[in-house]
């Protein structure tokens, strides 16, 4: 039984749509922290989260290949929606570690406010 081959290009743009849309959803995240729409931003922040597992999903489907010996050709696409997943993630990672200091803040001045 042959292998199918693999479309690394349409694996690529697969990885650099949902990581794009991820960010989508970080940027809807922050609109909701800047309207102090916390549970909002929580749930766009879980939407960014199952993008970026989809993408990361592709991501690993083609290393996984690679990995056990399939002949997997070079693309620069790839290597770009590799580039866009990793910094997408780091902006994640980033995003959710701000959230608890937002809150926190908000609690603060909204104690600060309520004296």
């Amino acid at each position: 039984m042959e292998e199918e081959k693999v479309d690394i290009n349409q694996v690529s743009m697969e990885v650099i749509l949902n990581a794009g849309d991820g960010r989508g959803c970080m940027d809807k995240a922050m609109e909701a922290v800047a309207r102090f729409d916390f549970e909002g931003a929580d749930e766009y922040v879980k939407q960014a989260e199952q993008k970026l597992l989809a993408a990361h999903r592709a991501q690993t489907s083609m290393i996984q290949r690679q990995a056990a010996g399939e002949d997997v050709e070079y693309s620069i696409l790839f290597v770009h929606a590799q580039d866009t997943l990793m910094t997408i993630a780091a902006e994640l990672h980033t995003l959710k570690g701000m959230l608890p200091v937002l809150r926190a803040l908000d609690d603060r001045i909204a104690r600060l406010e309520s004296k």
